[in-house]
């Protein structure tokens, strides 16, 4: 298996969705606005993912969103979290107010359980909450390059074009994540998903842990991709997340813990002044319980890699 890794992502657009019932059929209003730095600096828009705390419940992760400086929360399905389902068990209404409560927005699905081409209903469910992201990954063979590469790319494209329109109609974007066994896999399948798509509505979820660990070639594709990268997961391969290993040996993925230096991918996502999402990330093993045993411990751990990202962004501020 490649090695796997989550990409994080930079932006200065904050999205405040409000929802409000509109009659008997529960549809919501949830406009989207833009906000800037008012230094107008580099900085890193984090999000966090459900996922990092296992099945445990929207209401006790909510209000751990401001603790690692997110406002928005990407919400995963089973098996990695099952806080997708838990939106359905609450019923949008209770799910508005809750993210109303917190003041947290649904700031992207996770979505690989439904695939890339059935993403249409919960596009319009992301509609409602004015939730603008949507996670997957790329459906085809798998081990191709070259040209057969470049011809099963062009394909995945063209049968993404009825799950485009909506994505259109619904103001969402679908970012692919290079995922190990897809389609989606390699640089140059990025980079192929990149020249063929037919709409910015198309976009890239960088993950370095499924990606060599090399900072050169990583901070090059950053570079090459910084037009469509909507997602960037901050998250290296350390010990991989597949074995059953210790605590100690898993936390290895989670970026200044492992041996990948964050440093030059800052500096790249700086460089091309990055707007998308970063997400601290990892998988645990088995999957679907949380990193550590709490959610406070959790938080703390997310927040540790924050604080060494952030560390880098504070360098180049200086001009170091």
């Amino acid at each position: 298996m490649t090695h796997p890794i989550h990409v994080q992502r930079l932006s200065r657009r904050r999205f405040c969705a409000t929802a409000a019932a509109i009659g008997a059929s529960a549809a919501w209003l949830s406009p989207a606005v833009q906000a800037k730095p008012v230094n107008d600096e580099f900085q890193l828009n984090y999000m966090l993912p459900s996922s990092m705390y296992g099945y445990a419940k929207l209401a006790e992760i909510l209000p751990e969103a401001k603790k690692i400086g997110a406002t928005q929360i990407d919400v995963w399905p089973k098996v990695h979290g099952d806080q997708r389902e838990q939106i359905d068990a609450l019923g949008e209404e209770k799910f508005a107010e809750l993210l109303k409560r917190n003041d947290v927005q649904l700031g992207c699905i996770t979505q690989y359980k439904l695939g890339p081409f059935g993403l249409q209903d919960e596009m319009r469910l992301a509609q409602r909450f004015g939730c603008q992201l949507m996670v997957t990954g790329g459906a085809g063979p798998k081990g191709l390059k070259g040209a057969e590469l470049k011809k099963a790319v062009a394909d995945f494209v063209e049968k993404m074009k009825p799950q485009l329109e909506v994505a259109e109609e619904t103001g969402v974007t679908i970012a692919i994540e290079n995922h190990a066994n897809n389609l989606i896999e390699s640089p140059d399948s990025l980079r192929w998903l990149l020249e063929l798509r037919p709409s910015k509505h198309l976009a890239i979820a960088f993950a370095p842990y499924h990606l060599p660990q090399e900072e050169k070639l990583l901070t090059q594709l950053i570079h090459e991709l910084a037009e469509g990268m909507q997602m960037f997961y901050a998250w290296q391969h350390g010990d991989g997340a597949h074995d059953p290993l210790p605590t100690e040996r898993q936390l290895l993925q989670m970026p200044g813990r492992g041996p990948l230096d964050f440093q030059p991918l800052v500096a790249a996502l700086a460089a091309i002044r990055y707007q998308g999402w970063t997400e601290v990330f990892m998988h645990p093993v088995p999957r679907g319980v949380p990193i550590l045993p709490t959610v406070s411990e959790t938080t703390a751990e997310i927040a540790r890699g924050r604080n060494y990202l952030d560390q880098f962004v504070a360098q180049l501020a200086k001009g170091k």
